[in-house]
């Protein structure tokens, strides 16, 4: 078998580890539940999170991807052969692979978004919008509509993003996914950036951070706590198998603690970044009563704004590609795990794995794409394909696998793996080990099988 493939530089492995981290989940999750939850009181919520509960919870999976150079399933077959705890690896990669058919759908349509954005057809009259009350919000939503349901315009899209993600994976890691991290990370940084920027400059910028930044307490409840808890989980893509999976290519010597809190904080960054882009914006265009929940908050709010600005199609298309960015680094990741699989449980060339890995993948995302229009009428338990394929994943496969990665660590682990990973065998100072431990022991996995039961329960 060939020798490992390796990041080549810290620069080059923290940004392809935020790449995994920072998606769609930053972008229209987080401001849907700030503004839901109390603002700052749900920030403040995310944060204590993601440092208390995330951190930890990711570092158990570097210990593991590092300390045995393997993918999800072999960390623990190398671990402990004997035993069927690979099968945690094996749903972690499932629910990487599910999650990737749909995730490529709706990276297709920010592509759609932003070639319609370039081309100024995203901002031309809709035929049926002008009577309504309000015909600007209607156009965006017919635009979404067609754009979403149609059968042959997001299957394009979505094989034009298979395409591109099988080119840079193609590559291998430091030549395709760590260059392309190089490049799309400060890229997407430098956007998100200048629209906070601009964002400062709106009428109301200030009435809007203040809503975002004034924590009302009374709206913290138990089910915002656990959303709180989800959208760290969510956000930092824990139980995906792609920090097993990126942390196996970093070197030996890498300081797990210190990437750990460069990703967190970066990762937290992109969320600040996103509450001080979208609350002013929606406040200053007198949108602050619309949801801003999941994809209308894409393709109906944010359009709005930009139809009210100056230079409308230039902003428009600068936004859809800070989202196509978000979307091209997250389904990287997502692919890569699948593709370590297949190298290192089958032997499998570069070139083979990812044939096999796409050419399934395409087939399940075509039919995720069809099912919100031509196959929505195709129900399993009551939801189309591509909703089904979303719940089953995030909902109860990802905090299984967390959960279950942190009984594994914590009580099943060869003695002293976890916290000789954590100090480098020793050349590091370890104070922080034993809390870490304990947390991934005892606090973390009853905190997300909460979460679990919450989402089976209601």
């Amino acid at each position: 078998m060939a020798k490992k493939a390796k990041f080549g530089s810290r620069i080059g492995l923290v940004a392809a580890t935020v790449g995994s981290a920072v998606g769609l989940g930053n972008v229209w999750r987080f401001p849907s539940e700030a503004q839901a939850n109390g603002g700052a009181a749900f920030l403040i919520l995310y944060i204590l999170c993601v440092l208390l509960l995330g951190i930890p919870v990711m570092l158990a999976e570097f210990s593991l991807g590092r300390g045995t150079n393997s993918d999800a399933v072999g960390a623990f077959v190398k671990l402990s052969p004997s035993r069927k705890w690979w099968l945690t690896g094996a749903v972690a990669i499932l629910a990487s692979y599910l999650i990737l058919s749909f995730y490529m759908v709706v990276a297709g349509w920010t592509l759609e978004y932003l070639w319609q954005s370039v081309t100024g057809n995203l901002y031309a009259p809709v035929a049926g919008a002008v009577n309504t009350p309000d015909p600007m919000a209607a156009s965006f939503h017919a635009r979404m509509g067609e754009y979403i349901t149609g059968s042959w315009k997001p299957l394009i899209m979505t094989y034009i993003m298979i395409a591109i993600n099988l080119f840079i994976l193609l590559k291998g890691v430091q030549k395709g996914i760590e260059k392309m991290s190089n490049v799309m990370m400060p890229v997407l940084f430098l956007l998100l950036l200048v629209f906070a920027c601009v964002a400062m400059t709106f009428p109301k910028a200030y009435d809007g951070l203040a809503f975002f930044l004034s924590p009302d307490f009374s709206k913290i409840t138990p089910g915002v706590v656990i959303n709180a808890l989800g959208q760290a989980f969510f956000s930092l893509s824990l139980g995906m198998g792609i920090l097993i999976t990126y942390s196996g290519y970093f070197p030996n010597k890498t300081n797990l603690t210190n990437t750990a809190l460069t990703v967190s904080g970066l990762d937290l960054l992109v969320a600040l970044l996103m509450g001080f882009i979208i609350f002013p914006a929606v406040m200053s265009f007198g949108l602050d009563g619309e949801s801003l929940e999941g994809a209308t908050l894409v393709f109906v709010t944010l359009p709005e704004v930009f139809a009210r600005m100056p230079l409308t199609q230039v902003w428009s298309a600068l936004f859809f590609l800070l989202l196509a960015v978000a979307a091209l680094t997250s389904t990287i990741s997502l692919a890569e795990v699948s593709i370590a699989f297949m190298q290192d449980r089958f032997g499998l060339s570069r070139t083979k794995a990812c044939v096999w890995v796409m050419l399934p993948l395409t087939v399940l995302s075509t039919l995720c794409s069809l099912s919100q229009g031509v196959l929505a009428g195709f129900k399993i338990a009551g939801m189309n394909l591509f909703d089904f394929l979303d719940t089953v994943a995030t909902n109860y496969m990802l905090p299984t696998v967390a959960i279950l990665t942190c009984i594994y660590l914590g009580w099943f682990a060869p003695k002293q793996f976890f916290s000789k990973e954590l100090s480098n065998h020793g050349t590091l100072s370890g104070t922080f080990i034993p809390a870490i431990i304990f947390i991934v022991k005892y606090i973390a996995p009853v905190l997300i099988a909460v979460i679990l039961l919450a989402k089976i329960f209601g």
